[in-house]
């Protein structure tokens, strides 16, 4: 077993690590408090813009070959020479970990190296089941960063942890594809750049229950899709990416918008989230790295009762179940990632479950330790802490809840004594 990056994938994590903290940890909260306090005076509009430093970044990044560094071996190909990722980039899943890692010190450095869910997923299942057609209209402009996209498969009207439950229909018609039905928490519908969906819906009920349903590429602008409304997350929205309701109203898109063909969406999904899990995992460790900086921090530098705060109430100890939690979980997910490198999706389900249930949750801890250590000052926005605290309990649904998770890792290992399911 191997979980040591490479290195040239240990090159562009220290180059990642440099930019986010010469660049983009300097200008993050002021940009972030830009867009609250537009949306405070009114003035919505604004909250859905990416402002000038924000694209400035992001050109920076690219012209440092910081981009698209998530394109997976055997992938990358002549996208990343005709992108400009650094040295063609094609990092297996062990080397882009750490990557993903250290962009979780930052809400905003995966977006700003062209990283950020859901467009790298979006991405990777062009890359790997897009047709000739859907590549040179969808994949070049996403990796070109010229256009943002969406995922839709959650719905509002059944319990979308049972992805079979699906209503929304996506019915072949000729040589249309018919879409009706209501999606939320479609993620990055609010960008103003978002171009393109992929919508997950029922194609035929009476085929195999995991045949059923089909992955169709809608442009945004088509008729009948309309965003009702977005959605906040314990009163966060994301912007400008963002988390919507779409409603879709007798859409037609031209049936070679169906990625891979009918009836082919779990295949696809099951493709899209291992890898996709591995980045969320990380990122976890990232935040949860950050929070603990930020508790050591604060408990350093603040005296109670006579004493830095660090050396009260068991703090020290917290310390150190923070160091030990966060190490783990890195450790469980880098062998969760060579699994996928070396066995692919279906060879790790039970590791694959694990980090998306164990990341997210260390995450909640290490941060909810550290929103204690800074008081009142830890529930404002003053400090990341509450946003952070939002964003690890949000991934402990997105992707499918804890529970969902565990129940995989016990199939599989009841299944090594003979269980069925």
């Amino acid at each position: 077993m191997e979980l040591s990056s490479s290195a040239h994938a240990a090159e562009l994590v220290a180059a990642v690590r440099s930019f986010i903290a010469g660049d983009v940890m300097p200008v993050e909260d002021a940009l972030h408090r830009q867009l609250r306090n537009a949306a405070e005076c009114g003035n919505q509009a604004a909250r859905w813009q990416v402002p000038d430093e924000l694209v400035e970044l992001r050109d920076k990044a690219r012209k440092q070959g910081l981009w698209n560094l998530f394109l997976p071996a055997g992938h990358e190909g002549p996208y990343a020479q005709r992108f400009g990722t650094r040295g063609g980039a094609g990092l297996s899943n062990v080397d882009y970990a750490p990557i993903a890692e250290a962009t979780g010190w930052s809400f905003l450095a995966p977006y700003v190296f062209n990283c950020n869910a859901p467009d790298s997923g979006n991405a990777e299942v062009l890359l790997r089941y897009g047709s000739d057609e859907q590549k040179s209209r969808w994949l070049d402009p996403l990796l070109a960063g010229d256009i943002r996209s969406a995922f839709a498969m959650t719905e509002p009207d059944v319990a979308s942890s049972d992805a079979t439950n699906m209503q929304l229909t996506a019915v072949i018609d000729g040589g249309e594809v018919v879409i009706n039905g209501r999606k939320w928490w479609t993620t990055g519908i609010g960008h103003p750049d978002c171009t393109v969906l992929i919508v997950m819906g029922l194609t035929d009920p009476e085929a195999n229950k995991y045949a059923r349903h089909s992955m169709v590429l809608v442009p945004r602008d088509t008729p009948g899709v309309k965003v009702e409304r977005m959605l906040d997350t314990m009163g966060f929205f994301d912007e400008p990416f963002g988390h919507g309701e779409v409603s879709f109203t007798n859409v037609r898109v031209p049936v070679s918008n169906v990625i891979a063909g009918p009836g082919r969406a779990f295949e696809i999904a099951q493709g899209r989230l291992g890898p996709g899990r591995v980045h969320h995992a990380m990122r976890m460790v990232g935040l949860a790295e950050r929070a603990l900086h930020l508790a050591c921090e604060r408990g350093m530098s603040r005296t109670a009762f006579g004493k830095p705060i660090i050396n009260l109430g068991g703090n020290r100890e917290r310390v150190a179940d923070a160091r030990i939690a966060i190490d783990s979980t890195r450790l469980l997910i880098l062998d969760a990632a060579w699994k996928l490198d070396t066995v692919g999706p279906l060879g790790a389900l039970s590791e694959v479950s694990a980090i998306k249930v164990a990341a997210p949750n260390m995450a909640q801890q290490v941060i909810d330790f550290a929103m204690q250590i800074h008081g009142g000052a830890g529930l404002s926005s003053d400090f990341p802490l509450s946003a952070a605290w939002t964003a690890a309990r949000a991934v402990r649904l997105a992707d499918g809840p804890d529970e969902v998770h565990k129940n995989v890792i016990a199939r599989v290992e009841l299944g090594k004594h003979g269980a069925g399911r």
